[in-house]
């Protein structure tokens, strides 16, 4: 353990031109914030991503469950009722893309009511409609088709092929990735400005050593680098450890054996190429946020 310690620390070494990592402090205020700020950031980076692509999933599951089922609802007199339910069935059976229908019985009538009316409502001494559930087949049926045979043979039978359901879920879905582009666009935001401050308070604490170097002829790029690398490579060693940490909490959330959010938070697949990168990506907004606060108060600096 000891000797990769020292092979990591001899590579870092080397990323670093130790002449002008001299002009950095090594440690302190800076060095902590510019970890923290970049290990919090990762760490709700990793939560933001996670609920995106949940949120994603667990849409296309609704849907497509929603697009392959539909509801037909007969209502009608009592005298009438059998004979249109009869005939939607016969209608059902010579539909293209219809796989399979059935009446729901009144037990499973009584349990879609129940969170509404209680478990006790007399679904038999009520005038309910008959309610048939249709399975669609892998190329599905022509609801608009179905609906003027329908009208056509039973006059009180609907047809409700789910449309309005999956409407919703699909906009709520966009409108959860938009979030997390956002937010994304936030913490990278937020994590900017910190390690911004965070740079400007070392150029600050280390204005008359950067006097001294310009006057023995150092140029403000080469004194820029040091503030660079330095607070590059601690913006990634805080996102590495941060994006660990989200993943650690995304591993423990528990998840249920019930369709619900919770069962699908985290990542699958090639979603998992997005959390590894974030520690990059950390260090990609340090470099041009350190890059341009140290030229800037570079010059200003006389």
């Amino acid at each position: 353990m000891t000797q990769i310690l020292e092979q990591l620390r001899a590579l870092v070494a080397r990323l670093i031109d130790t002449e002008a990592d001299r002009v950095v402090p090594p440690s302190g205020f800076t060095a902590r914030l510019t970890i923290f700020a970049a290990a919090a950031m990762a760490f709700l980076a990793v939560f933001a991503m996670a609920l995106s692509f949940a949120a994603d999933r667990l849409s296309d599951r609704w849907s497509d469950a929603l697009s392959r089922s539909a509801t037909i609802r007969v209502s009608a007199a009592p005298d009438q009722l059998d004979r249109q339910t009869s005939a939607v069935m016969a209608v059902l059976q010579t539909t293209p893309g219809v796989a399979a229908s059935r009446i729901l019985s009144p037990e499973e009538t009584r349990g879609l009511l129940a969170p509404w009316f209680g478990p006790d409502l007399p679904v038999e001494t009520l005038p309910i409609p008959v309610l048939i559930d249709v399975k669609e087949s892998g190329e599905g049926f022509d609801a608009e088709g179905l609906r003027l045979r329908l009208t056509a043979e039973a006059p009180g039978a609907v047809l409700d092929d789910h449309a309005r359901w999956r409407r919703p879920l699909a906009a709520a879905a966009g409108r959860m990735e938009w979030i997390a582009v956002l937010a994304l666009l936030l913490i990278g935001g937020a994590t900017a400005g910190m390690i911004t401050l965070a740079a400007q308070a070392a150029l600050a604490a280390n204005g008359q050593v950067i006097r001294v170097l310009r006057l023995v002829g150092a140029k403000d790029d080469y004194i820029a680098k040091a503030f660079i690398n330095r607070f590059t490579l601690r913006a990634a060693a805080g996102g590495g450890a941060g994006m660990i940490a989200g993943l650690i909490g995304v591993a423990i959330i528990p998840s249920t054996d019930e369709a619900g959010f919770l069962t699908s938070l985290g990542f699958e697949g090639a979603e998992w190429i997005w959390p590894i990168l974030i520690p990059a990506m950390a260090a990609g907004v340090a470099y041009f946020a350190t890059r341009a606060a140290a030229l800037r108060a570079l010059r200003e600096l006389t």
